[in-house]
């Protein structure tokens, strides 16, 4: 039901992160995420019931589209129903359907893997109702 998009830059921090946007949040444990990362790696996923997964996919891919280190990306999360998809710069990454969640919130999401202190920056968030 929501589109959502926005740039995003690592201002600091390590390459081995993830950040992107985040639908149907209803809490902590319960929302879809759409995350790319700094060192080119991107998923589309979900944590239900506090178990988080990714959505067709066993782990995080590459992708060439996706700028690495501390340049900035444009990243476009679809959140239709169960039709679920991300873009970075303009480039389709992932496409999936899900139904585990129906309805919830939108917001941001960054962290680390191994090493913290990751420092992003997100700029020009819109929300759009299709």
């Amino acid at each position: 039901m929501l589109s959502k998009l926005g740039d995003a830059v690592k201002a600091g921090g390590p390459d081995d992160n993830d950040f992107g946007v985040i639908c149907r949040y209803q809490d902590v444990d319960n929302f879809y995420f759409f995350i790319i990362s700094s060192d080119g790696y991107y998923g589309i996923g979900k944590t239900v019931d506090g178990v988080q997964e990714l959505i067709g996919t066993d782990q995080m891919n590459p992708d060439d589209a996706i700028n690495q280190g501390d340049a900035n990306n444009h990243i476009k999360a679809d959140c239709v129903g169960s039709h679920l998809v991300l873009h970075a710069n303009g480039a389709k990454l992932a496409d999936v359907e899900d139904t585990s969640l129906s309805s919830g919130d939108v917001g941001l999401i960054a962290g680390t893997f191994d090493e913290a202190g990751a420092d992003i920056h997100f700029d020009n968030f819109v929300v759009r109702k299709p």
